[in-house]
């Protein structure tokens, strides 16, 4: 009787188990298991193609924030390792081209810096102290670049006032570019006793706080971070500066320039220029300097130029025109490769050195932010100067129609690489002079980035509908796996839900979409549907691993992305879709996208609707409930809910240009009825 009882307490618990394992495999994402999701990006693999780094994002344990982290991972996959122990927040690996060393950022301190650490493993050491301008810059490439021989990385920063902005304060204009350590500009806060010539030593002793304001002192700031002496002499301004400041302490801040905005703050009025530091012994070198921003850096392979970005059209807050350029590292002097109305962007040199490629819009660009325009991939000689698209640029993806996103150098130098969005997929292409694009891979996702060692191994992240993003490795075409299991256990604790891709056509026009179903779907019973509507309003939704619609599908709903027209992934005509008549006929796309929905699958309720959406998305989700009472529920994010007064308030008053033909006044009826 005893072993009677016990083979049924055993059975008992067994069926429990595989109950509750049960469970686990067919419920859907729950909102207390988010934070266990890791994602990687930015695989970056080593010169001898053995070893990749990457980012991971994971929720800390006290689920207060976003750990992003440094890890390795061989391309034959196995177990990740941590470059580092520390609790710092890290981004951006960059293998040293010898292999030996990654430089990275990270905000150890509490203090923005270039870091380095052996691939091997062991404490990261300090390169030089970092300053961004809180400006936002379209289109930023590369912020820092070792050298061909490893021993210098190029890196860029900011310590100008720029010149609109120094009217009021004469005595931060911008410096010479010269290596010489100029007096600083006093700053309110500095201690008496610390005004004097400090050592690198000594200000790494300091308070971060302090050590922070000393850093930001204007002129020469960032240079002297990385001097082995620091000078922080005060410079009075003069007594009618003073007076004006007092007076005018508590009256509304004077605004001098277009742009006076950052995304969440006022402009801080600093530009980006390009800096070059000793690795060994962190001595920092400026090269460039003026009322302009320079950025997206990349290193000739010989050493002696650096590429770089910059607009320096007269007044660069109105007229957004960005070219490439190259500044001399000897000499300091930079000369211009390109002149078109278009925005160039991302300039990279071809492995041998003497072909430059770059990404381009071939209209002008008129807004930062998002825009109807497709970048095209461009490749120009690298000794040219001044030459212009149509000259001796050379377009690369010419017939393709399609939006360029990451690209990089084939390890032979024979062709470039590329990122196109497809159809909601984010695919692998190559191109060269002689020959248009060629599709390399195929896959239902989206590659967010990729990068190519040495003998031709490609590494990169990649999401899908099921998957959060992994790191994948491929040394041929066609064939790539993942190498990376970051979320192998957490994809065991609940049933990720595919979408169903639906295609109709609405006023001549196909559009794509994709339904997900409620988890523990039973077509025999009514489900409510959440129109989900994406940002841009060029964007593009597609076969991602997307957190809100599987946490909705674990709570019975069915969500509804469209990529209505005005999306990115269709071709030029379709981008400038919805140019000039937001809430015309996206808004069609979309509700027909509903209608479509409802009458393909049974299992949805036409009685419980609901829609959101973000920025643009919140900008319709505004509309659509103007429009039309068939949803229940709506939820709208970032959003846009007067055109008009956007344009006065907002950081992208420029959009309002590019998107509806000119200023408000010029077009007031139609903004005002939108």
């Amino acid at each position: 009787m005893p072993k009677l009882i016990k083979q049924f307490l055993v059975s008992l618990l067994l069926s429990q188990a595989i109950a509750v394992a049960s469970l686990a495999q067919t419920r859907g994402l729950q909102l207390n298991q988010l934070t266990a999701m890791r994602e990687a990006a930015d695989a970056q693999v080593s010169p001898d193609g053995k070893q990749i780094a990457f980012v991971m994002s994971e929720t800390a344990p006290d689920r207060s924030r976003t750990l992003r982290r440094l890890w390795l991972v061989s391309v034959q996959g196995g177990e990740v390792r941590r470059l580092t122990n520390d609790d710092a927040s890290e981004s951006t690996p960059r293998w040293s081209p010898d292999g030996k060393w990654i430089a990275f950022v990270s905000n150890r301190d509490k203090q923005s810096g270039l870091w380095v650490a052996a691939a091997t493993g062991g404490a990261p050491k300090l390169v030089t102290h970092l300053f961004r301008s809180n400006f936002y810059l379209t289109h930023e490439g590369e912020s820092f670049a070792w050298s061909p021989d490893a021993k210098r990385i190029a890196f860029v920063s900011s310590n100008e006032v720029i010149e609109v902005a120094a009217r009021v304060a004469p005595a931060a204009t911008t410096q010479p570019a010269a290596a010489e350590t100029p007096a600083n500009t006093a700053l309110n806060g500095i201690p008496e006793q610390l005004r004097r010539p400090l050592t690198r030593a000594e200000i790494d002793k300091l308070p971060p706080e302090v050590r922070e304001m000393i850093l930001r002192a204007q002129g020469q700031a960032i240079a002297n971070a990385g001097a082995a002496t620091v000078t922080v002499a005060p410079v009075e301004a003069t007594p009618p500066v003073n007076e004006f400041l007092s007076e005018k302490a508590e009256d509304p801040r004077v605004v001098t320039r277009l742009q006076y905005k950052s995304r969440t703050s006022f402009s801080d009025a600093l530009s980006s220029h390009i800096f070059v530091a000793e690795v060994e012994t962190g001595q920092v070198q400026q090269l460039t300097s003026g009322n302009y921003n320079e950025h997206s850096i990349n290193w000739s392979p010989k050493g002696d130029e650096i590429a770089f970005v910059s607009n320096r059209e007269a007044n660069a807050d109105k007229v957004n025109n960005t070219d490439i350029y190259a500044v001399n590292v000897a000499s300091r002097e930079t000369r211009q490769l390109t002149k078109t109305p278009g925005c160039e962007w991302m300039p990279v040199f071809s492995p041998d050195g003497k072909d430059i490629a770059y990404t381009a819009t071939k209209r002008a660009i008129t807004t930062i932010d998002s825009v109807a325009e497709d970048n095209h991939l461009f490749v120009i000689t690298a000794a040219s100067v001044t030459a212009g698209q149509g000259t001796d640029a050379r377009e690369l993806n010419k017939d393709q129609d399609r939006r360029v996103g990451s690209f990089k150098w084939s390890h032979d130098g024979a062709f470039v690489l590329f990122t196109a969005g497809d159809h909601g997929k984010t695919m692998l292409y190559q191109a060269n002079r002689l020959s248009g694009p060629r599709q390399l891979l195929d896959y239902n996702g989206q590659m967010s980035s990729f990068s190519v060692g040495k003998d031709g191994t490609l590494a990169m992240t990649i999401s899908d509908p099921t998957h959060p993003s992994e790191v994948y490795a491929t040394r041929t075409a066609g064939k790539f796996e993942p190498i990376t299991k970051l979320n192998e256990k957490w994809l065991g604790t609940f049933t990720p839900v595919a979408p169903r891709e639906i295609k109709f056509t609405n006023d001549g026009l196909e559009i794509q979409g994709w339904l997900y179903a409620p988890a523990n779907l039973d077509e025999s019973k009514k489900y409510p549907l959440v129109l989900s509507i994406h940002g841009g309003p060029h964007g593009m939704s597609g076969l991602a691993f997307n957190t809100n619609a599987q946490l909705w599908a674990g709570q019975g709903m069915a969500t509804l992305l469209v990529n209505p027209r005005g999306s990115s992934g269709y071709g030029q005509k379709f981008s400038d879709g919805c140019v000039n008549d937001w809430g015309g006929g996206d808004y069609r796309d979309l509700m027909k996208g509903v209608d479509e929905a409802l009458a393909r699958f049974k299992f949805l309720d036409a009685d419980r609707l609901g829609v959101t959406g973000g920025s643009y998305g919140g900008y319709m989700t505004n509309w659509v409930v103007t429009q039309t009472n068939r949803f229940k529920a709506a939820v709208t994010a970032a959003s846009l809910s007067n055109l008009i007064s956007f344009y006065s308030t907002s950081l992208y008053q420029d959009l309002i240009h590019a998107e509806f033909n000119g200023f408000p006044w010029d077009n007031y009826e139609l903004l005002w009825e939108r």
